[in-house]
Parts: C-alpha cells; structure tokens; sequence
C-alpha cells in the first residue's frame, strides 16, 4: 500500500467508513495480491448499503483512483465477470 489517504465522508459514522475503507482495501488487494472473487463483491454489497447512489460511488472511486491508480470500476467489472476464483488485476 503506497502513501495516500482513502476517500471518506466526515458525515460518516465510524462502521460506515470501516465499510468503505474495506472496500478500498479489497480494490487494492485485487490489483496487488489478489482477492477471492466472493470475498471483493460481498465487500462491495456492504458498500452499497453505505454508498447508494451511482454519482457518490463515481466520485469517491475516481478520487480513489487518483490516490492510488486503482480503479473500483475496472475491477469491479472483472469481478462480475468472473463471479469466482481469485480476482487479480495487473501484470503478474
């Protein structure tokens, strides 16, 4: 994990951004190490129930991007796509 901060929301209370920051840590473990495929969607249906709306879940994932340079949208695409196994994003 390189040096950055996650994006969170002040108005948040403190199991909700531990939600969302398991997110962002599981985005980042599928781009690094790899992340079982069930484990990263279950983690982003608990996001979900934190982030509802497309345009909150746009921004805070391009403002994670731009931290860190690993888009929540790509992997969870690939996530959906392969429904199972490990999730690994990225050259090996």
């Amino acid at each position: 994990m390189k040096d950055y901060q996650y994006p969170l929301d002040l108005d948040w209370t403190t199991d909700e951004m531990v939600i969302v920051t398991n997110l962002w840590s599981a985005v980042e473990q599928a781009n690094e190490t790899g992340i079982d495929t069930k484990v990263f969607l279950s983690t982003y249906k608990q996001f979900k129930t934190v982030v509802k709306s497309i345009g909150e879940e746009k921004r805070l994932g391009n403002e994670f991007q731009k931290a860190s340079g690993y888009s929540l949208y790509r992997t969870l695409q690939q996530a959906k796509k392969q429904e199972s196994g490990r999730l690994k994003l990225g050259a090996d």
